[in-house]
């Protein structure tokens, strides 16, 4: 069975993004050490339960094809046959397989609803 592992929020501006959480719920950022500019959220004490997340700039621009929404990844032991088996229960491809240096492999896919979610096959070696 396959678990939401993280979540995703996609800002024009991070940095108001960033304010804008900080205040309204006291999450935590704390910009990731790696080729992308990238923060990771805490959204709460590590032995309570809940998910933690992380915030990007958004790529593209919002017109109707870049993501507005926050993104649930689901952990998977492989992205692409994941894309196979969304594709073949009638999901969409919204963002093709891209590595996420050192983490692994990532894939945003829509839906027969059309609701994005994030597919993550961890590799060390993604580059």
């Amino acid at each position: 069975m396959a678990r939401v592992i993280h979540f995703e929020i996609h800002a024009d501006n991070p940095e108001r993004a960033i304010a804008f959480y900080t205040k309204t719920f006291g999450w935590e950022f704390k910009k990731w050490d790696g080729p992308t500019d990238y923060w990771m959220i805490a959204t709460g004490p590590a032995g309570e339960p809940g998910i933690n997340g992380g915030l990007i700039q958004r790529r593209g621009p919002v017109d109707g094809q870049a993501v507005i929404a926050y993104v649930c990844t689901i952990g998977v032991t492989s992205v692409d046959e994941s894309v196979t088996a969304s594709l073949a229960n009638g999901g969409t491809v919204a963002m093709p397989k891209f590595p996420i240096p050192t983490m692994g492999w990532l894939a945003y896919c829509k839906d027969p609803e059309g609701n994005i979610f994030g597919m993550m096959e961890k590799d060390p070696n993604a580059a």
